[in-house]
């Protein structure tokens, strides 16, 4: 039997959506509270100034079958990427400082998120405010970011 005969159906959220339907701001903060992730990295790496990288991350996780709202995704915030993720997983990922400071921060701040994950927002937005302030260069501001990163994502898959 062909292969392309046993692809699964998009699910009841992917077939509301259009390829030409342009996404609604509180579609985006809907989808996001119940998919998307905010995460703060913090990685030994002996080259920077610190011995640490800070690496932010927005993403949005989906089955493959639900890849065209990832796409959508990326179309609306004009940034990121969408690759595999695990599997049959999909993800939507803004890591770059600039576009999560110039487009997905303000969006959120004029559209805020409904449930718990607009506090972990918050320490998001709060990480990439010390790292425009160089304060990632520091040891200092390093174990700022790794307190504020510690409280993010508590007791909810990453």
């Amino acid at each position: 039997m062909d292969t392309d005969m046993q692809k699964e159906e998009p699910s009841e959220t992917s077939r509301s959506i259009s390829p030409v339907t342009r996404l609604e701001a509180q579609w985006v903060v809907g989808f996001v509270d119940g998919e998307g992730c905010f995460y703060i990295g913090v990685n030994a790496q002996p080259e920077m100034q610190a011995g640490y990288q800070v690496l932010p991350e927005f993403t949005v996780v989906q089955h493959e079958r639900d890849v065209q709202l990832l796409h959508a995704l990326k179309k609306f915030f004009g940034c990121g990427v969408v690759r595999q993720n695990h599997g049959e997983r999909m993800a939507y990922r803004v890591r770059g400082a600039q576009h999560l400071r110039e487009r997905v921060i303000p969006f959120f701040e004029k559209h805020p998120l409904k449930s718990k994950k607009y506090l972990d927002f918050l320490k998001f937005r709060k990480v990439l405010l010390l790292m425009e302030r160089n304060e990632h260069l520091t040891l200092e501001g390093i174990n700022k970011i790794r307190a504020i990163a510690s409280a993010m994502n508590t007791g909810r898959e990453r």
